[in-house]
């Protein structure tokens, strides 16, 4: 990624300039990842492990969200690229609802995940975004360029849902 979470300037990614070799569609996926990593390490911050696995007024747990956006990333560009998940992937979307890793693993996790799709995005970005991929063993219909920008909305998404959860875990400490 562009910059360290820890280290982010206070203009959102996609005012820096950064990425300026990769076509529009691409840099702009690349800078959500962006902005994805720095909101969610900066809603992370000071939770502890007990907290990350905690399941506030029901939700969906901190854990379960760093596990999903990590390996969706992986999942959704491999679609991207014409290809379809390997049984790694496929093993790994099942374990992502159970786990009790430290925070840190997880946030590392989710770190090598961005970094690895950062070539992948950039390789993308300059192919023919309309070419077909299909999705699934349905092979559900989209585009390269669906995918790709789907990295974008989906991680985005999750990334919401972190913040959020993590506010509310916060709040419940009082």
């Amino acid at each position: 990624m562009s910059t360290s979470p820890s280290e982010a300037p206070s203009v959102e990614p996609w005012l820096r300039g950064t990425y300026a070799d990769v076509p529009a569609a691409g840099r702009a996926v690349l800078h959500a990842l962006d902005l994805a990593a720095e909101d969610i390490h900066r809603a992370a911050a000071d939770l502890t492990d007990l907290e990350a696995h905690a399941r506030p007024l029901g939700l969906p747990s901190l854990a379960f969200h760093l596990r999903h956006v990590a390996r969706s990333i992986d999942r959704i560009l491999t679609y991207a690229e014409g290809s379809q998940l390997t049984p790694d992937q496929l093993s790994a979307l099942k374990a992502e609802q159970t786990g009790s890793e430290p925070l840190a693993d997880l946030l590392a996790e989710l770190d090598r995940s961005l970094a690895n799709a950062v070539p992948r995005v950039r390789s993308l970005a300059s192919a023919d975004l309309e070419t077909f991929r299909g999705v699934g063993r349905k092979q559900l219909p989209t585009s390269a360029g669906g995918a790709l920008i789907h990295v974008a909305d989906h991680t985005q998404r999750h990334t919401g849902q972190i913040v959020t959860t993590s506010k509310i875990l916060k709040a419940l400490r009082s």
